[in-house]
């Protein structure tokens, strides 16, 4: 009876023995075949989200048809269209430009002028008032493509200002503007600017109309040039430019007795620089330039020359500190934005040049990110000799600022400037002016 029993037991203790192993090896491969289908799983939704983007989760609204989204797609591209500014020849336009608002006031001997740049010989009444015709707008372009391997790129820019006296001029008006053809060492700019020997310009939010220190050693007056400019690397902080090109200068304009000239005459202007980079924001500029023309008087025949040699800087021994200016001397300058005495014509109806020298100087502080303190001084200096009685010898002028940034580009400044000047036989006169001006940078 217990043989029977014996081999059952038997056989059942052998199909457990064996049970755990087939059991392994079956988990084994239904770990294997889930794991391959999390990769097939993720696998399929990398590609989806590179076809259709993003699945969105099961709690938000279902994806947008094709359609649809075609259709939002239009609709977008026609609404930046109607706010974009786009160039006819498809390459990107960048308007820039400020807003600014003067508030300003002059004392008596203003010569009744907004912006006055001499003192008056004899006294009139206070003026001031408020004013916005010193706001600039400006258009900067870059071509796409290269023009003989130059890369082209260009600039101009207008404002409304309207000479010194309301109304009297006609705006807007062009102040700058320039097509510059760029190679890695070369450049060819064909312009409407400052004289090329004289390029720096004092920080100024109260006179933009005209360059602050007209009349006091700040040659500016924007005319047509070409020039070339040719770049050197002397070392790995050191560098030297060479620029020189043909001015179109202006005879009539700010000279006395305008009828008896040439309106244009070609003058031959330099400017050769060597900079060099310190660490630390520390760097310093040294510039001299020159101008050589010829003013042609129509009455006579006769030419008299227009010669001078300059010097321009800039040293910043650190970063919060800098010091910039030009120092020139030459003959029949007027032109160029100075004194009206370029010329003078004697009793015989012979024509000479006023010998003059002259130049600025203006110190600027940085003791923060927003706060910047400008101090400014020119002068022009015309030779007594050259002079009849009665006319502006010498005019100075002397200047402080203060501009605060309320935000990036939001700047608030407050200017005052006294002006003298001294007249040939008739002594000194005296003006000042005061400025306050916001101005939105955009």
């Amino acid at each position: 009876m217990l043989k029977p029993f014996t081999f059952l037991l038997a056989a059942s203790l052998c199909a457990t023995a064996q049970q755990p192993a087939d059991l392994q090896k079956i988990i084994e491969r239904l770990e294997k075949l889930e794991l391959e289908n999390k990769q097939l799983k993720t696998e399929v939704r990398q590609l989806r989200e590179l076809l259709e983007g993003p699945a969105p989760p099961v709690s938000e609204t279902p994806r947008p048809s094709v359609e649809e989204r075609l259709e939002v797609a239009e609709n977008r591209i026609v609404e930046q269209a109607q706010t974009k500014v786009e160039a006819s020849q498809k390459f990107p336009v960048q308007i820039t430009g400020m807003a600014v608002a003067n508030l300003f006031a002059n004392m008596r001997h203003n010569g009744g002028n907004d912006i006055g740049t001499t003192a008056s010989i004899n006294p009139s009444r206070m003026n001031g008032g408020l004013s916005i015709k010193q706001s600039v707008i400006g258009l900067k372009f870059n071509g796409p493509l290269s023009v003989a391997g130059a890369r082209v790129s260009g600039n101009i820019f207008l404002d409304f200002f309207d000479g010194n006296i309301e109304g009297n001029i006609l705006p807007p008006r062009i102040r700058t503007g320039s097509i510059d053809f760029d190679w890695a060492t070369t450049s060819i700019r064909f312009g409407y600017e400052k004289p090329i020997f004289s390029p720096r310009e004092p920080n100024s939010l109260a006179t933009l109309g005209i360059s602050p220190l007209t009349s006091s050693g700040n040659l500016w007056r924007w005319q047509p040039q070409i020039r070339l400019e040719k770049r050197f690397k002397l070392g790995e902080s050191t560098d030297f430019k060479a620029q020189a090109g043909i001015m179109q200068t202006s005879e009539d304009v700010g000279s006395t007795n305008p009828a008896i000239l040439d309106r244009r005459r070609p003058a031959v202007q330099g400017r050769f620089q060597l900079a060099h980079q310190f660490a630390e924001g520390r760097r310093i500029e040294i510039a001299p330039g020159f101008s050589t023309s010829q003013t042609h008087v129509r009455t006579t025949g006769a030419t008299v020359p227009s010669r001078l040699i300059s010097v321009d800087w800039l040293i910043a021994p650190f970063s919060k500190l800098e010091w910039t200016g030009i120092f020139w001397s030459g003959e029949n300058v007027q032109h160029m934005g100075a004194l009206r005495n370029g010329l003078r014509q004697l009793a015989d109806n012979s024509v000479i040049p006023v010998h003059s020298q002259g130049g600025w100087t203006q110190f600027s502080f940085l003791p923060t990110d927003r706060l910047t303190f400008n101090f400014m001084a020119g002068i022009h200096d015309d030779r007594n000799a050259d002079l009849a009685r009665g006319q502006n010898a010498r005019n100075r002028q002397a200047a402080a600022n203060v501009m605060f940034r309320l935000a990036p580009n939001v700047v608030l400044s407050f200017e005052a400037a006294n002006i003298k000047s001294i007249y040939l036989g008739l002594g000194n006169r005296v003006n000042q002016r005061y400025d306050l001006a916001i101005a939105y940078l955009f």
